[in-house]
């Protein structure tokens, strides 16, 4: 059910100019499919759905994987600039210092992005490990972040 809807929206947003959710939910409807609104918000956040302008002054939904990975490196940089003070790896195990408090976001927005060799993160106060998939991969990455804050 809601992989033919998620179907279904993104069929409907390249047909047509959606510019709101009730406008999808009388679409999903003329097809067959009853929803709810809230089911409907939840399918646009996991679409990665965004409005875009038309050019006439109002806006329409459209689906933006590569802008959303832009807006999570910019919002990772920024939160790295702001609160990370070290970053080193021991084998494959990455280890970022941060300012106290900072730790949770900085392994929040990591975990956001799809890094496809990290396989997980834990943070405290001020300290974040990420686990890497192996050691070339971890040396890697923490040469991205040395790169990032600089």
């Amino acid at each position: 059910m809601k992989n033919e809807r998620q179907k279904q929206l993104l069929q409907i947003i390249t047909e047509e100019n959606i510019e709101t959710q009730e406008q999808l939910l009388a679409r999903l409807e003329a097809r067959g499919i009853r929803s709810t609104q809230a089911t409907v918000s939840r399918d646009i956040k996991e679409l990665h759905l965004i409005k875009e302008p038309t050019g006439t002054g109002s806006y329409h939904y459209a689906v933006s994987g590569h802008k959303t990975k832009l807006n999570f490196a910019d919002k990772l940089r920024t939160i790295f600039r702001e609160s990370v003070i070290h970053v080193d790896f021991a084998q494959n195990i990455v280890v970022i210092k941060t300012m106290p408090g900072l730790a949770s976001a900085a392994a929040a927005a990591l975990d956001g992005m799809d890094i496809t060799y990290m396989v997980g993160s834990l943070a405290g106060d001020d300290t974040a490990l990420l686990i890497m998939r192996d050691l070339d991969s971890a040396a890697d990455f923490c040469e991205e972040i040395k790169e990032m804050l600089h």
